[in-house]
């Protein structure tokens, strides 16, 4: 890892014979300096890949593009560098090329929900804003590996402009989630400029900002970034770190500087077959994260991506972590596993059961250590009905932010409003957006 000057003067020697090590810890250098080649991979890390694997690797770069910055490529294990979790996130497998029946191109169906130019609208009240194409690193578990290169699909200023432009014409959208392509690896006076729009708009209350830029490029965390960030609170930013090796001390000099402007942080994990699916190092995982005060926010399993079947995990090897984490630590380190449903349907938590029956009177329920035990339901609860009106309701809700903006799916059923006593999925908003678009 990064710790000492002479660690990073011998890597941004190998990478550059006439760099010194300031120049390394340049972001932008980092950039102009990203491995795109295998023979330049090679030549960086010091070590040789086999003969017959070299053709099919090509192939699979001729697909799905290789970028890699020094910093990232320098954190893996030269000596063991193929079972190494850095190394398989970052350069390019064979068994990319393999797609299965069940693969997607688009699985999340971002491209379906797509009501507006970089706009994709699939909850009532947020949407996901991808105001960028370009990553400081292409992963190889990528769900968006169809965009991943495609110089096409950069959003323009006219296009980010369309974006804003639905978000301001629909009141119901109070939470805006940068995401693309890597945000922070816009200009920041771009970035500015995008989250000056949003902040004019008077019912978006929240922006999020998803980004890998800690974890593969945290020398772009200038102090200028951060100033210009804190500039527009309430601001959010999640981030994706996947393997405990990954928090390096230059990864925590970068999330320090985010935490220290306010900005709330979060992580997003990806659950990676062989990189990261062992409960003792989620753990680990989220106790390096906490202690940088970063919230553990998902677990996710991996989507069903066309080349990507190799990193899937079962569904049951999430839930044993989540096991391990519940009652093993504190409750704010341990993320929601969830499921990003193919096909639009949105983050499905999948999580330990620790309900186990119920009557009128009491539930039953265990413990993270198998203990069973009950839970006595009140005698005389009796729920308020609602008509509505809360105006008149003896609840007394005063807050003048509490929009009511109907209900959807589950929640329609178990209103006293709405009449939905089935649940048909070509009538929810998710469908209507579509066919108006």
């Amino acid at each position: 890892m990064l710790t000492d000057t002479t660690t990073e003067q011998k890597n941004a020697e190998r990478t550059d014979a006439d760099t010194a090590v300031a120049r390394w810890n340049d972001w932008q250098w980092q950039v102009s300096h990203a491995i795109r080649d295998i023979t330049t991979f090679e030549k960086t890390l010091g070590i040789t890949i086999p003969p017959e694997e070299r053709a099919a690797l090509e192939e699979t770069v001729a697909k799905f593009p290789l970028r890699v910055t020094p910093y990232y490529l320098s954190l893996i294990e030269r000596d063991d560098y193929t079972n190494d979790p850095v190394f398989m996130q970052c350069f390019p497998s064979t068994r990319e090329l393999s797609v299965e029946e069940s693969d997607l191109s688009d699985p999340l169906a971002e491209d379906a929900d797509h009501p507006a130019p970089c706009i994709t609208h699939r909850y009532p009240d947020r949407v996901l804003f991808l105001v960028s194409n370009v990553c400081a690193m292409y992963c190889r578990h990528c769900t968006r590996k169809r965009k991943v290169g495609d110089t096409d699909s950069i959003p323009s200023r006219g296009e980010i402009a369309a974006g804003i432009a639905y978000i301001r014409s629909h009141p119901e959208i109070r939470d805006v989630l940068l995401s693309g392509g890597d945000p922070l690896m816009l200009p920041d006076d771009m970035l500015d400029r995008i989250l000056t729009e949003l902040d004019a708009i008077d019912h978006v209350e929240v922006v999020r900002i998803g980004t890998r830029i800690p974890v593969v490029l945290p020398q772009r965390v200038t102090d200028d970034l951060v100033e210009m960030l804190a500039r527009h609170h309430p601001l959010w930013i999640n981030t994706h770190f996947n393997h405990p090796k990954e928090i390096t001390a230059t990864a925590e000099k970068a999330l320090g500087k985010l935490a220290d402007a306010g900005i709330p942080l979060g992580n997003q994990t990806v659950l990676l077959a062989n990189v990261n699916d062992c409960p003792r190092l989620q753990r680990a995982l989220v106790h390096k994260l906490v202690k940088n005060r970063v919230r553990p926010y998902y677990l996710y399993q991996c989507d069903i991506s066309e080349g990507l079947s190799h990193f899937r995990t079962s569904v049951a090897k999430g839930v044993e972590i989540i096991e391990n984490l519940i009652g093993h630590t504190s409750g704010f380190a341990v993320p929601t596993y969830v499921i990003d449903a193919p096909g639009g349907g949105g983050k499905i938590p999948v999580m330990p059961t620790y309900l186990i029956s119920c009557s009128d009177s009491r539930v039953v329920l265990r413990n993270y250590e198998g203990v069973i035990t009950t839970y006595p339901e009140p005698a005389d609860y009796r729920p308020t009905y609602c008509d509505g009106d809360c105006s008149e309701c003896s609840l007394k809700l005063m807050e003048e932010g509490a929009r009511e903006q109907g209900t959807t799916g589950i929640a329609s059923l178990l209103s006293d409003l709405d009449p939905t006593v089935t649940l048909v999925p070509e009538n929810t908003d998710r469908m209507e957006r579509r066919n108006d678009a």
